[in-house]
C-alpha cells in the first residue's frame, strides 16, 4: 500500500457542516498497475463517496469473466465510479451520481446485490415483486454456493476498472459519441 493523504474538517456537500474527510492512496493493484483510491466520509451525516483511478491513462474497455465455481468468487474485480457491471438474467448497475468505485472481488459484489435484493423484497408490498426478488436471490445463492454459473461483465468509458484473472477477457469498449 501507498501512502496516504488526508484532509479532514472540509465542508460536507450534504449537511454543509466541517466533519468530511477527503482521503487519497495510491495503491499498486497486481497486474494493473498503480492507481489512487479517492474517499470523502462525513463523520456527521455519514455521506460517503469512493472512486478508483489509474495512474496511467487507460482506454475504454471491456471486461468479460465467465463465473464457473467457488474459485472465481475469490477473483479481483476494479470498478470506477464510471462502469455499469452487468450480470445476465440478475442485474445491471449502472452509474449515476451516487455511483462509487471500489476495490472487491466476485464474491462481495454479489453479495452487495444480495443485500440490495433482499431489501427490495422487505420493501415491496407487491406480490409478484416480492416472489421474482425471492427467485434472483435462489439465483444469486447458487452462484455463490458455487453450483451455478454466470457472466460478469464491466463495461467502463475510462477505462479505470478491471478485472484481475487469466479467466478475464478484455475488449476495447466502443463509446457512443453524443
Amino acid at each position: 500500500m501507498g501512502e496516504e493523504e488526508s484532509l479532514p474538517n472540509q465542508p460536507c456537500p450534504m449537511c454543509m457542516e466541517k466533519t468530511l474527510t477527503l482521503t487519497e492512496r495510491e495503491i499498486e493493484v497486481p497486474y494493473f498497475g498503480k492507481m489512487t483510491a479517492f474517499s470523502m466520509t462525513c463523520s456527521n451525516c455519514k455521506f460517503h463517496k469512493a472512486d478508483v483511478e489509474a495512474l496511467e491513462a487507460q482506454e475504454p474497455c471491456k471486461w468479460t469473466l465467465e463465473v464457473n465455481g467457488k474459485d472465481d468468487l475469490n477473483v479481483r474485480i476494479i470498478k470506477s465510479s464510471q462502469a455499469t457491471v452487468k450480470i445476465p438474467y440478475i442485474t445491471e448497475i449502472t452509474p449515476g451520481p451516487a455511483s462509487i468505485g471500489y476495490i472487491s472481488n466476485v464474491e462481495g459484489i454479489l453479495k452487495r446485490i444480495k443485500r440490495q435484493i433482499e431489501s427490495a423484497k422487505e420493501s415491496s408490498d407487491d406480490k409478484n415483486e416480492k416472489k421474482a426478488a425471492y427467485k434472483l436471490l435462489k439465483k444469486v445463492n447458487r452462484i455463490l454456493w458455487g453450483s451455478e454459473k454466470c457472466k460478469f461483465i464491466i463495461e467502463d468509458p475510462s477505462g479505470n476498472s478491471a478485472i484481475i484473472s487469466d479467466k478475464a477477457k478484455k475488449d476495447k469498449l466502443k463509446v457512443k459519441k453524443k
